[in-house]
């Protein structure tokens, strides 16, 4: 029998259930791009989460153990697998809230899987099969990233991939399309295309406006753009909203340039939930 997506995505449990729905409320993944040591981890969570529990937005919480499309060689990866599966269990045990974070080979599936309760693919590897299949077997919610180089509507075979392979609880998720050199564009059709396909959309405001490889050996960005672009992705409805924050986005080890000061997460929080609101009246 042929699996068809859900247009319905729940993540967690209790008090930390999370539903991505374009008829929901916005729901919020956030998180800072890597994860840099287990004190760090605790304290943007505890931050997020006493933001979100304020502002009554689900939360699931992102971070990256491993860094592995950096623009160059010398780039900063991140702290490995089996000690950042160590900090997640621990963040879910503290906090309650689901976690996510991205896998690159079919073997970190699995593993990942274990104890992560949304597997993302990353944007480069969105059309990558057998990392798709192994992904959905893991019986998680996957968020893909739609590659830079995809038409919106190439999103509809991305997904059979997974639906087909028996998991019908697949996020798809916006972050701009490339434009020229080092530079991508947000097209913001491609939300009710993808939402058309049967999956909750979600709309990653920070990496739509990175400029890849813009920097010489490193990702450049304007994080000026981020509130701009989530207006607009939240005026035209979404289900979620993907934003990397931190407290010293300068001065961190990967994508600081598009990242949104922790400071001014609950202003910008605000305005969009009540954007939301509108958006999704009857």
């Amino acid at each position: 029998m042929e699996v068809t997506a859900n247009p319905r995505v729940s993540v967690g449990e209790g008090d930390g259930k999370v539903v991505f729905a374009q008829d929901a409320k916005l729901s919020l993944i956030a998180g800072p791009c890597q994860m840099e040591s287990r004190d760090h981890a605790f304290m943007m969570a505890d931050a997020l989460k006493e933001l979100c529990g304020k502002l009554g937005i689900g939360l699931v919480y992102k971070s990256s153990y491993d860094k592995a499309n950096r623009t160059s060689i010398s780039g900063k990866r991140g702290i490995g697998l089996e000690t950042a599966m160590e900090i997640f269990a621990d963040l879910k045990k503290e906090f309650g809230f689901p976690v996510l974070t991205d896998i690159h080979t079919e073997e970190q599936c699995a593993v990942v899987a274990e104890t992560v309760d949304i597997l993302q693919i990353p944007a480069f590897l969105s059309r990558q099969t057998d990392l798709l299949v192994a992904a959905a077997r893991t019986g998680r919610v996957i968020n893909v990233k739609k590659g830079q180089f995809l038409a919106p509507w190439d999103m509809k075979n991305v997904l059979a991939k997974i639906t087909q392979s028996g998991n019908p609880n697949v996020l798809l998720c916006e972050r701009g399309a490339s434009f020229g050199y080092n530079t991508l564009v947000s097209d913001m059709r491609s939300l009710p295309i993808m939402a058309s396909m049967g999956a909750p959309v979600i709309f990653d405001a920070t990496h739509s406006v990175q400029q890849p490889g813009g920097q010489g050996g490193s990702t450049g960005g304007d994080r000026t753009m981020v509130p701009v672009l989530a207006r607009a992705a939240v005026a035209v409805g979404i289900a979620g909203l993907f934003i990397e924050t931190h407290e010293d986005p300068d001065n961190a080890p990967s994508d600081g340039p598009n990242m949104v000061h922790l400071k001014d997460m609950p202003r910008l929080l605000e305005k969009l939930l009540a954007l939301d609101a509108v958006a999704k009246a009857v």
